[in-house]
């Protein structure tokens, strides 16, 4: 019974590390995502760009 008292006593650190630690791993995971979103936007800006273009040359050509 005193271990499963330990796990709710104020001076038990053991959770608080455990928080942390997966605090950190998620806010890692966060920038992580962070950065591959703005990449995905970069690149949808750009074939959106060669789309505009393509069809800009399109519409120039004769009929």
């Amino acid at each position: 019974m005193a271990k499963a008292l330990l796990g709710h006593l104020p001076s038990d650190t053991r959770g608080v590390h455990r928080l942390t630690s997966e605090n950190a791993r998620l806010r890692l995971r966060v920038s992580e995502l962070e950065t591959l979103v703005l990449r995905l936007q970069q690149e949808n800006d750009r074939l959106r760009d060669i789309e505009t273009t393509t069809l800009m040359e399109q519409e120039m050509l004769p009929a």
